[in-house]
């Protein structure tokens, strides 16, 4: 590894593990949602459908399966969501009304320690980077 690969990827992690968990403490503090409850309901308050399968939320997230079903056990018991046979999961007036208020919290923090910081040229760099190193990861990417 040349040691400017070694400075960036130093720097993207310090900056992705410091940036994730200073919006996540917020979103659990103004919310009592975890990152984990976040991601699951935002997925679901964005599909077309009322209720989404398991297994479309699994591979929706990139999640293992027993990650998931722990999770939404959890908040079942919560009420922020109901599972239905068939492995379909609802999302209750409870878990609606979470997410709304979460989101807000979320866009408010990413704009504050990420948007408002980067200016248009750096984030259309930083899209474009991501998205390479994306495209780099699927499937038949590699040579």
């Amino acid at each position: 590894m040349t040691p400017d690969v070694l400075t960036t990827w130093q720097a993207y992690q310090r900056m992705r593990v410091l940036l994730n968990g200073q919006i996540n403490r917020e979103l659990s503090r103004e919310t009592g949602l975890s990152e984990a409850d976040f991601d699951i309901l935002f997925f679901m308050e964005q599909s077309p459908e009322t209720s989404v399968r398991s297994v479309a939320l699994r591979c929706g997230l990139a999640w293992e399966k027993s990650r998931l079903s722990h999770q939404l056990r959890r908040m079942e018991q919560r009420g922020l969501i109901e599972k239905a046979p068939g492995a379909v999961i609802h999302l209750t007036e409870k878990g609606r009304a979470q997410i709304a208020a979460a989101r807000d919290c979320h866009e408010a923090a990413v704009r504050r320690y990420f948007g408002d910081v980067l200016t248009p040229e750096q984030l259309a760099t930083l899209t474009a980077i991501s998205d390479r190193v994306v495209a780099n990861l699927a499937p038949g990417a590699h040579h």
